[in-house]
């Protein structure tokens, strides 16, 4: 459709220079519905000229601006011209006889020019509504009979227009008198328009097939709202008067009420409409289904019979269009929803979204230029222009919210959060504040298709809530958008305002924080080489390495271990020469480099916070706000909590299984984002876990080692005997080991290895085997480890018997044990190989 064909105007169809649509009378009925009102306007006026009796020669268009007035004077001219040779004529009227010959003058306020005159052809100009009606309907010779009247700009008599008339047929239409009024170049303007009206009202009575029908933008109350209210408001004024003054008044006709606006833009838009009862019954079955999750405001018949007559249209957009897109001042009713909807329609038959089993709310889709026009430019409605390109509908290279939303979280689907924007959208498009917006609930209802998931609207909603600029944050308010930025923008704008290095400091202070304290581990912050991380004991507990995300971050996939942190797991000393030698003592902790950007962003948002905190900021804010800004600043600190653990989730650690097949003993955990989400603040928790998980660790409430497995894997298995300190000190170095955090679990080791009967334990002429009460194990130099074959073999444990002396002693022989004798439970162990006690 033309931009023309949008705005139906009398002067072309009365020259018949107009689009088809509106000029070739045929044509204009087959895409017009027979509404009530303007069956009734065709059947009085056209039996009026067809000299059947009526009521009144006068009729009034009472139409609110857009409400189809225009429309029904062009149904009037055709029907009163060639009503007779129109196929369809029977849709709108049903008279036994059509008029003919009908003289036709309209005359259009929009396109006169009371100062400079309008040409009517044969030489003649005409200022006024009463010289271009008699020049219309007598041509030069009734021209001449008003002449004087028109130059001097004074109405002429009830006799004289008759006289124009003469025994002709004759229609006269006036539309847009109030733009005439406004246009005329004297104060008399009103007068002469008053003298006007009554003559023309007095001379079309006066005849029995003339009838005169003129438009007026009134609303019920009396009150204009369109650009020219104060002028119709004096038109409205003019006709009372008169009415009162004769006693007789006009018929008031409205050609389009507001329950027949579906059928005429339906007839208007489409050749055909075929309304399929497998998907409304899919619409119905849906809104029952989720009754409880939607606000449909109609259920069974009355939702149903709702549905079919708004097809292919969700009733929604219709009721939004109507009840709130109206209520703007420059929204011409059928004409503006009709370029809405024309433009949307063939939108939606270019894209074919997959949900368009029904043109909703979300299909009028404002990265169309021209349907973005319709709403921006059309109904003056600019102000939201910021609101459209961040939240809604960016530029190219500028992805608006809605858009990143639905690439993040919704690719592959529906385009839930740019559905969410755009019902929002059209529903804030209104003039009353109370009508602007709408519930969740009732966004759900808007959304809700066969092809829709409503937990991915939820989610939508929810993103698209939190991330927007633009909507209105008040309590209580509905989702809505505002010209105006809301908090989410003020704090946006004073992130772009942190200082890039305030915004470091406070990142590694709280990382150390964070992964620091006295948890399982010792932390060594941000090492930058081997000689930042000791190879010592320290404070008994393994290290954890953690690599700043500016000098070493990973992805998802890593097939080697880097270099920074391979250097410092083999390398130790200033300058990086000497061999670290308690490698399965420390413990690697790498960001993600797919959450570094996070990580920034919410610590730059939680330093914009606290600026806005400050007192002397708050009071810039609105009410409503600074108790959001308060909330905000005590939650962000939990954000930041959140965004490092979430960014910090790659561990290398020990491994007798290399990563990637290398040479460096280092595996890689990668703790789930779940988890690493859990207990904000305490970074070590989640470590603790994953090693545990996976079988590295071991802390003091955990289950002992295998006695048999230790014993095997360390040089226990050769040598027989190790110093408690020794055995102890292999766990910092073998990467096959489990790590212990502190000594208990070393110690629940040996206790569990003495009471399965794998170690024994001496110390200071303690000994302790299978079967002894449990020692109190020390490890240091001091204390011995044996295996139980080492200590049998040596006659460590079981311990020596000594022979009891006999009450009667005798001498035995020379073989026997003699009294105070010492004797082994392996005889070929001597005295002289047992271990010092």
């Amino acid at each position: 459709m033309s931009e023309a064909e949008f705005a139906a105007r009398l002067g072309p169809v009365l020259s018949g220079q107009g689009p088809a649509d509106y000029v070739d009378a045929q044509r204009f009925f087959a895409n017009t519905y027979p509404t009530a009102g303007l069956k009734e306007l065709l059947g009085q006026v056209l039996g009026r000229l067809s000299g059947l009796a009526s009521s009144s020669a006068v009729f009034r268009l009472d139409t609110s601006f857009g409400g189809g007035k225009t429309h029904g004077l062009i149904a009037l001219i055709h029907g009163a011209r060639e009503g007779a040779s129109v196929p369809n004529m029977g849709e709108f009227v049903t008279l036994q006889s059509m008029p003919t010959g009908t003289s036709v003058a309209a005359f259009d306020g929009e396109a006169s020019d009371p100062s400079n005159g309008r040409t009517m052809g044969e030489g003649i100009r005409a200022f006024t509504p009463w010289g271009e009606i008699a020049y219309q309907i007598g041509g030069a010779a009734g021209y001449e009979i008003v002449r004087k009247s028109d130059e001097m700009r004074r109405a002429p008599g009830a006799d004289t227009l008759a006289e124009v008339f003469g025994d002709r047929t004759v229609l006269v239409v006036l539309d847009e008198l109030g733009e005439y009024l406004r246009k005329c170049p004297d104060a008399h303007g009103r007068d002469q328009i008053s003298a006007f009206l009554k003559a023309l009202f007095a001379a079309v009575e006066s005849r029995q097939r003339a009838a005169v029908v003129f438009t007026l933008a009134i609303r019920s109350d009396g009150k204009a709202t369109d650009a020219f209210a104060r002028e119709n408001e004096e038109i409205s004024r003019i006709v009372s008067e008169l009415e009162s003054v004769s006693g007789r008044k006009a018929t008031i006709l409205n050609p389009t009420s507001d329950d027949e606006t579906a059928a005429v833009l339906k007839r208007r838009l489409f050749e055909r409409v075929d309304i399929p009862q497998s998907t409304i019954d899919e619409y119905c079955q849906l809104w029952v289904q989720y009754r409880d999750r939607i606000d449909a405001g109609h259920q069974g018949a009355e939702a149903r019979t709702g549905l079919e007559a708004s097809y292919p249209f969700h009733p929604d957009l219709l009721d939004t269009l109507t009840g709130k897109t109206a209520t703007l001042a420059d929204f011409q009713r059928v004409r503006g929803m009709l370029r809405i909807l024309a433009k949307t329609v063939a939108n939606v038959w270019a894209k074919r979204p997959k949900d368009a089993t029904l043109i909703h709310t979300h299909h009028v889709d404002l990265g169309d230029e021209s349907i973005r026009r319709e709403f921006t430019t059309r109904l003056n409605q600019s102000a939201y222009d910021s609101a459209i390109l961040n939240d809604i509908d960016g530029k190219a290279g500028r992805a608006a919210l809605a858009a990143s939303i639905d690439a993040d979280r919704f690719s592959g689907l529906l385009p839930y959060a740019s559905y969410v924007a755009r019902t929002v959208f059209v529903h804030t498009m209104a003039y009353n504040n109370e009508l602007r917006g709408l519930t969740p609930a009732h966004m759900r209802y808007s959304i809700l298709s066969p092809g829709a998931d409503l937990s991915f609207v939820a989610d939508a909603e929810a993103a698209f809530i939190q991330g927007s600029a633009y909507l209105d944050d008040r309590p209580g308010a509905p989702l809505r958008f505002n010209a105006e930025a809301n908090l989410t923008q003020i704090i946006a704008r004073e992130e772009r305002g942190v200082d890039a290095e305030a915004m470091r400091v406070e990142a590694d202070s709280r990382i150390k924080e964070i992964f620091g304290g006295n948890g399982s581990f010792e932390s060594i912050p941000f090492p930058a080489g081997a000689f930042d991380v000791p190879d010592d004991i320290g404070d008994g507990k393994p290290r954890l390495a953690i690599i700043h995300h500016q000098a070493l971050s990973i992805g998802n996939v890593v097939d080697e271990v880097p270099e920074l942190v391979s250097t410092i797991y083999q390398r130790k000393g200033q300058d990086g020469g000497g061999l670290r030698q308690l490698r399965n003592n420390l413990v690697f902790l790498v960001a993600d480099e797919r959450h570094v950007r996070h990580l920034t962003a919410t610590v730059s948002r939680h330093l914009a916070l606290q600026e806005l905190k400050r007192p002397d900021r708050l009071s810039e804010l609105a009410d409503h706000q600074r108790a959001q800004v308060i909330e905000l600043a005590q939650r962000s600190q939990t954000d930041i909590a959140v965004a490092i653990q979430q960014c910090y989730r790659h561990l290398f650690y020990p491994s007798r299984t290399a990563l990637g097949g290398g040479t460096v003993s280092l595996d890689l955990a990668t703790i789930d984002q779940h988890s690493a989400s859990e207990r904000p603040g305490s970074g070590q928790t989640q470590i603790v876990r994953q090693l545990t998980e996976i079988g590295k660790l071991r802390t003091p409430e955990d289950q002992p080692d295998l006695p048999q497995f230790v014993r095997d894997r360390t040089p226990l298995k050769r040598t027989g005997q190790m110093t408690a300190a020794d055995l102890r000190a292999e766990f910092r170095r073998d990467p096959s080991l489990p790590m212990h955090v502190g000594d208990d679990p070393f110690k629940k080791l040996v206790i569990k290895g003495i009471n399965d009967g794998v170690f024994v334990y001496q110390r200071e002429g303690l000994t302790a085997g299978k079967g002894d009460p449990v020692p109190s194990i020390v490890i240091d130099g001091s204390s011995i480890i044996s295996t139980a074959d080492y200590a049998r073999d040596h006659g460590i444990f079981p311990r020596p018997v000594k022979t009891p002396e006999p009450t009667n002693p005798t001498s035995g022989g020379p073989g026997d044990p003699q009294p105070g004798d010492v004797t082994y439970p392996n005889p070929g162990a001597a005295a002289a190989d047992l271990c010092p006690m």
